[in-house]
C-alpha cells in the first residue's frame, strides 16, 4: 500500500475518492466512472500508485496500477 493509493467507494451522494486511511472523501461524484477517472488522475499526479474500485455490492471489484505519465482517459477509436 502506497501513500498515493486511492479508493473509489460508495457514498451517500454517489461515489467517493478516498486516500488510504482517510475518513473524508477528497471528491464525490454522481457516477462511478467519473470517480474512477478522478482517482486515477490524482494517483498519476502524485507519482503513481494503485486505484481500487468498490462494486455496488460493497466488495472490491477491480484494481488498477497507475504509473506517472499514464493517461487515464486514452482516446478511443470511433467506429462509424
Amino acid at each position: 500500500m502506497s501513500k498515493n493509493d486511492r479508493y473509489v467507494v460508495k457514498h451517500p451522494k454517489g461515489w467517493a475518492v478516498k486516500g488510504a486511511g482517510a475518513e473524508r472523501a477528497s471528491s464525490v461524484h454522481q457516477r462511478q466512472a467519473d470517480a474512477e477517472r478522478a482517482a486515477k488522475q490524482v494517483v498519476e499526479n502524485a507519482g503513481g500508485g494503485e486505484v481500487r474500485i468498490q462494486g455496488r455490492n460493497g466488495r472490491w471489484r477491480d484494481s488498477d496500477t497507475v504509473a506517472p505519465g499514464h493517461d487515464p482517459n486514452p482516446p478511443r477509436d470511433k467506429k462509424h
